[in-house]
């Protein structure tokens, strides 16, 4: 099976698969004790269904936020990851664009946007956020105290959080 760099605009559908949707429900499960007030995901498809798995466990109707998404792929939406990975894309994405890609930098700035907002609004309230692997792991390093390049350099794609994985941010 061909694995292809998929973002926004959504090109194809791609909805969660059994074993994906079994992820979910088990990691919702583990949710349940976490006393969790709110759910926001991102609006693409995967996230949206993902939260909506989890919001039916937690008897909590999710909240859909753009900001949420992927990292928007520009012309390298739909190109298969062996291509991405030749381009040596990553490193390149910190503050610069490639083929009109959203850079990391960016990708940090609306993340972060949402969090402060939605922190401001629902302060002490404990919220659960489904998004993607790349603004996820970005907005744990902020969090963390990381910049962009320290956090490419502590935590390569291997240690980046995974599908269906729950991580706390405090």
């Amino acid at each position: 099976m061909r694995q292809v760099v998929s973002s926004w605009p959504e090109t194809f559908k791609n909805p969660l698969t059994q074993k994906g949707r079994g992820q979910i429900k088990n990691a919702a499960k583990k949710l349940k004790s976490k006393h969790i007030d709110l759910v926001f995901a991102s609006d693409l498809l995967r996230t949206k269904q993902t939260a909506q798995i989890a919001g039916k466990a937690l008897k909590i109707s999710p909240k859909f936020d753009k900001r949420l998404r992927e990292v928007g792929f520009g012309r390298v939406n739909g190109m298969s990851t062996e291509e991405l990975l030749y381009l040596s894309f990553e490193k390149d994405r910190l503050k610069n664009s490639f083929k009109k890609s959203e850079t990391y930098e960016s990708v940090l700035r609306r993340v972060w946007d949402f969090v402060k907002k939605i922190d401001k609004k629902y302060k002490g309230k404990n919220i659960l956020i489904v998004s993607h692997q790349c603004p996820l792991w970005i907005l744990e390093n902020h969090v963390k105290g990381f910049s962009l390049v320290e956090g490419l350099k502590r935590n390569p794609e291997e240690k980046r959080i995974g599908k269906g994985e729950i991580r706390e941010l405090n």
